[in-house]
């Protein structure tokens, strides 16, 4: 039963949150790609990055993405043919799988569901931070590189989640939710490291006050580049282009409108009429009242 809004996010939490087959699904290949890398590349590292690598994946729409170390000789000055070398290699190796690049990575899809597509992301070990974070250069888009440290964007989302009641994962899984509900072009890792900030400035987080107040705080930015809180990135992008900056913004201040009819609901006490208001901004995948 889920009579409150606060029960109904629980409860769209526990729907959003991958189950045990979706995991084992994306763990199925990992074998064989690492082999073929180190077979041709000699990486050094092969790990788990992204939503599923640190527990804000979306059941249904995650796919999983692993960071592989290559030896600096083994890379291009030019980002983009690494990208390809790695795309070749890998199509040799899965043929009938649909391999291309999608930068900074090269994509496997093994299956139809998302937890089967690997996503595979050429990286150089460059540098460590004073926490001994490992930093590393990926494809920048225009054949660059450009830094980042998944470990230290981790440990970032990590503590703030930790200082919050363990309430920071799940906030970004709702952001995210959205975004894959309504086809919004924003990029998770954007949305990730925003909200993390957000939550740092935070005394508490309450899901129906904290979902409408991000919205606002993006809408209220025209989703402007955000520095990595880290210090690593530089500026972190929200979309890939203007075109999708201007859909996206469209999409967000839908949102924010429908979350702030949802606050207002709530707060009169009218909560059935709150649980229509976020049913629509997750496309009717909200809990129903009741």
């Amino acid at each position: 039963m889920t009579k409150t809004v606060d029960e109904g996010f629980r409860v769209f939490h526990s729907r959003l949150t991958p189950n045990s087959g979706e995991t084992e699904a994306a763990k199925n290949h990992r074998a064989s790609i690492e082999s073929c890398l180190k077979t041709n590349f000699e990486i050094t590292r092969f790990f788990r990055s992204g939503s599923f690598g640190n527990g804000t994946s979306i059941s249904g729409y995650s796919d999983v993405d692993y960071f592989a170390s290559i030896p600096t000789k083994n890379l291009k000055r030019d980002s983009s043919l690494t990208l390809r070398q790695v795309r070749d290699t890998l199509n040799t190796r899965f043929p009938n799988t649909g391999v291309h690049v999608d930068t900074p990575a090269v994509v496997v899809p093994f299956g139809e569901g998302a937890e089967e597509t690997t996503e595979v992301i050429p990286a150089d070990l460059v540098d460590v931070t004073d926490q001994d974070f490992l930093i590393y250069e990926i494809a920048d888009g225009s054949g660059g590189w450009m830094r980042t440290s998944p470990d230290a964007h981790n440990a970032y989302v990590a503590n703030v989640h930790s200082e919050h009641n363990n309430k920071v994962k799940p906030l970004v899984r709702f952001l995210k939710a959205w975004k894959y509900y309504r086809d919004v072009p924003i990029s998770s890792f954007y949305l990730e490291m925003w909200i993390a900030r957000y939550a740092l400035g935070e005394e508490s987080i309450l899901y129906s006050i904290d979902i409408e107040r991000i919205f606002y705080s993006l809408a209220n930015s025209n989703l402007a580049a955000m520095q990595d809180p880290t210090g690593i990135s530089g500026f972190i992008y929200p979309c890939a282009t203007e075109a999708k900056k201007t859909d996206a913004l469209s999409k967000l201040n839908t949102a924010l409108t429908r979350a702030q009819k949802a606050r207002e609901s709530e707060v009169a006490g009218k909560t059935a009429e709150a649980f229509y208001w976020w049913d629509l901004v997750f496309a009717y995948r909200f809990p129903s009242y009741g």
